[in-house]
């Protein structure tokens, strides 16, 4: 099942967030074969202020386990977490129903 995963980053969160950044990656390579997207979120001024991701795990238990786990949630860099499941409609350029 998707689900996505919308951080957002806690103010003046940016030195938190590059000094995690490499234990995060490696976290999601751990994941990479359930990753559909993963990618930060920018604020105006073109720096990263959240992440967004869309994983796909067998239900919402597996998905809130995957956010809690990431060493950014460890870190304390998210202000919120929203988890949400996801219905594809249109992929890849078609309507996926």
């Amino acid at each position: 099942m998707l689900f996505s995963i919308v951080c957002t980053d806690k103010p003046a969160g940016l030195e938190t967030r590059l000094a995690t950044r490499e234990q995060h990656l490696a976290y999601l390579k751990t994941y990479a074969d359930r990753i559909q997207f993963a990618g930060p979120t920018l604020g105006t001024d073109g720096r990263p202020c959240g992440s967004l991701l869309l994983i796909d795990v067998a239900d919402r238990a597996e998905a809130e386990g995957f956010a809690a786990s990431d060493p950014y949630a460890k870190a304390d860099l998210f202000e919120s977490v929203v988890i949400r499941p996801v219905r594809t409609v249109f992929r890849d350029g078609e309507l996926a129903e």
